[in-house]
């Protein structure tokens, strides 16, 4: 009797296996062989990427254009005026390991680092200021610099940073009044620390390149680690700002990935 019951029992479990497996067999063929239903979610865009934490560094450049007020550059009522210094930045935007509220939205990036060169050709009408000179001369500046900039607010359009740079300087002095004879030139250090402010155009669907452009604005002080003539009365040290239009080329670049993706996209169908 006992023997009947197990003998009934394994018939059952059989039987509940065969049925099982005959459903999930059945079931796969149906999902194999009918075409999904699932909708094509819309293309990706640069804003959507940007949101989205990137696995790599992103290359940037822009170029720079900033007004020095040196203390030896001074108007005729002895204030002191502008000096124009052009200037190119390129570096890499780092992501953030840390989840950071206030960076959400945009391309992700918790700093920027890279170079920086400038130049300045500038006539100063101040005779007396190098040493042993009695005459206005021409100053010749070319700086390279590193820059560490860590971003406190990034989200959409609006991104607020904190600039750090260190440079090396080297000038050189020439006699002003087409004679070009070089009075003096040296090695000087800067160190500049700021506040920019930086606003990208709004992305428009048929026209993505306006979202490459936008404007920037800059204010800051440097000082001078090292002067380049000890002995004169020319120091750089001062605050510096900086108001103008800005090239972003790490959205350049996120518009090339998303038009070579749709295209390979458009290729497959």
């Amino acid at each position: 009797m006992k023997d009947k019951v197990i003998l009934y029992q394994l018939g059952l479990l059989v039987c509940l296996w065969l049925i099982t497996s005959l459903a999930g067999l059945a079931q796969t063929n149906v999902t194999v062989r009918k075409p999904t239903d699932l909708k094509r979610t819309n293309q990706p865009d640069t804003v959507s990427a940007q949101s989205i934490k990137p696995m790599s560094l992103t290359f940037t450049a822009s170029t720079d254009q900033r007004f020095f007020f040196f203390s030896d550059t001074r108007n005729e009522n002895g204030r002191r005026t502008p000096v124009s210094v052009y200037g190119i930045r390129a570096g890499f935007l780092f992501p953030p390991r840390d989840a950071r509220p206030e960076l959400s939205g945009g391309r992700s990036a918790s700093f920027k680092a890279g170079l920086g060169f400038y130049f300045v050709n500038q006539d100063i009408n101040r005779p007396g200021l190098l040493p042993n000179t009695s005459e206005s001369v021409t100053r010749h500046l070319r700086i390279a610099t590193a820059y560490y900039e860590r971003y406190l607010y990034r989200k959409k359009a609006l991104e607020i940073s904190l600039p750090l740079e260190l440079g090396y300087g080297h000038s050189r002095y020439e006699r002003h009044g087409g004679t070009e004879e070089e009075v003096a030139r040296g090695i000087f250090i800067p160190l500049g620390v700021g506040v920019l402010t930086a606003y990208q155009f709004p992305r428009i669907r048929w026209f993505r390149p306006l979202h490459w452009f936008g404007f920037n604005v800059l204010g800051g002080y440097r000082f001078i680690l090292k002067k380049d003539v000890p002995a004169s009365q020319i120091n750089y040290t001062g605050f510096y700002i900086s108001v103008g239009p800005s090239f972003f080329l790490e959205n350049l670049t996120a518009d090339l990935k998303y038009w070579r993706k749709k295209r390979k996209q458009k290729k497959q169908l």
